[in-house]
């Protein structure tokens, strides 16, 4: 798979979590050329609000490698993410991010806190973004105005 592929992946990851009823957002992550996680919201399901699609791809990533540094792993992400998801980002040591859709008004990478440009963040992995940013805003988009 190539880089619009493992996206492509997390958009259809976040198509399924919008069918959900969940917040249309997918993650995926990836070591070398292999998945070894994906994940969409899972907020509402779970009723956790730490049950981002980030959160729920790292932790199962860690679990299938087996440590909670994930140095040699990228991560595909649908909407840029929120400062928790980029402190656990951070914390999980990940190479590269890869976003979709910037997020004004909830994001921490490039917009809000800008988390890792912090001097107390402990990581700053590789940022691109705006990988598919136009399918990844229009689902939200549709997600939300069906909700309205």
């Amino acid at each position: 798979m190539t880089v619009p592929s493992f996206m492509d992946l997390a958009l259809k990851t976040a198509e399924n979590a919008g069918k959900a009823g969940e917040v249309p957002i997918g993650c995926v992550i990836v070591r070398g050329y292999e998945v070894v996680a994906t994940a969409g919201n899972r907020t509402l399901t779970d009723r956790d609000p730490t049950a981002h699609a980030e959160i729920l791809a790292i932790r199962q990533a860690a679990e299938a490698i087996g440590t909670e540094r994930l140095v040699d792993c990228d991560l595909y992400v649908t909407l840029e993410p929120c400062t928790m998801c980029t402190a656990a980002i951070s914390f999980a040591r990940i190479r590269r991010l890869y976003y979709g859709a910037s997020d004004p008004k909830g994001g921490a990478v490039e917009s809000g806190v800008r988390f890792f440009s912090q001097p107390t963040c402990h990581h700053r992995p590789e940022i691109y973004p705006a990988i598919g940013e136009r399918e990844a805003a229009a689902l939200l988009r549709e997600f939300f105005r069906e909700r309205r």
